[in-house]
């Protein structure tokens, strides 16, 4: 017994080494509840929603955050469903999408580690606005709605994170609008490459990895996975760029950087 009369915490299998006495083991202070809510609040702590919080509030929300594990093609939510809060994608990858009366699917966004997403929904009443479904297995953070409102009540600085939040998921789709836009799949395709390429261009080579797959991508694009692989193709045949697995090695960006202006000219 300690001096306060409570019997001390061992962990260990009580074996004995070679010469008879107690093994060494390591004590671990916290419980498996504890380890995961700091799991959970460095992972809020890298996402730029909760980025700058202190140290207590990240654990304050850490202790009725939900995690949730999603297989490859799970949905987390449907559109119109009552939001059961925003999300923090720890591991994985997020596609929300939308999908029109014909049945063809928009995607708005993609969420990778460390993106937020759905604060929106913390002010207002109805449902979710779109479609959320795993396109590799993901864990998913939940931050409640009820208990976040709740926090938030006494921390207002919060409100202003989900703000800046908004406002940066509403440039994102005001860029993407500015990309549909454009007239033709090819012209969308070399703006999208083109974006992830160094400025100023030059005609260095830049190898790029393919994150998503070409049916992802063919979506972002508005257009059909059969459409883009032909797109890809007559780049290639152009010598603008050569495709190796999920590597795409853009040989010229100035010359892309011309065709685009070509199409982009075009009456």
């Amino acid at each position: 017994m300690d001096e306060n009369g409570c019997a001390p915490k061992r962990v260990g299998s009580g074996l004995t080494d070679a010469a008879g006495g107690d093994r060494v083991t390591t004590v671990i202070p916290s419980s498996i509840s504890e380890l995961r809510q700091t799991a959970v609040a460095a992972s809020l702590r890298s996402c730029q929603f909760f980025s700058g919080l202190p140290d207590e509030e990240l654990a304050a929300i850490a202790q009725f955050t939900v995690q949730k594990q999603l297989a490859k093609d799970d949905y987390l939510f449907h559109e119109g469903e009552p939001a059961q809060g925003f999300y923090v994608v720890q591991t994985g990858a997020i596609n929300v999408h939308r999908v029109s009366a014909t049945g063809k699917e928009q995607v708005i966004c993609v969420f990778r580690a460390g993106d937020s997403f759905a604060e929106a929904t913390m002010a207002d009443r109805r449902g979710y606005p779109a479609n959320a479904r795993a396109i590799e297995p993901s864990c998913i953070l939940l931050i409640p709605k009820n208990e976040f409102l709740d926090r938030l009540r006494n921390h207002p600085e919060l409100a202003m994170r989900i703000l800046g939040s908004m406002s940066l998921h509403l440039r994102v789709i005001v860029a993407r609008l500015d990309d549909l836009t454009l007239k033709n799949v090819e012209a969308r395709l070399a703006n999208w490459l083109l974006k992830r390429c160094p400025v100023p261009r030059t005609a260095t080579p830049v190898e790029i990895t393919l994150d998503r797959t070409k049916r992802v991508l063919a979506a972002e694009l508005g257009t059909a996975s059969e459409t883009l692989s032909r797109t890809l193709a007559q780049l290639r045949d152009e010598k603008l760029l050569h495709l190796s697995g999920k590597t795409i090695r853009i040989t010229d960006p100035v010359r892309l950087e011309k065709l685009l202006e070509r199409y982009l000219g075009e009456s």
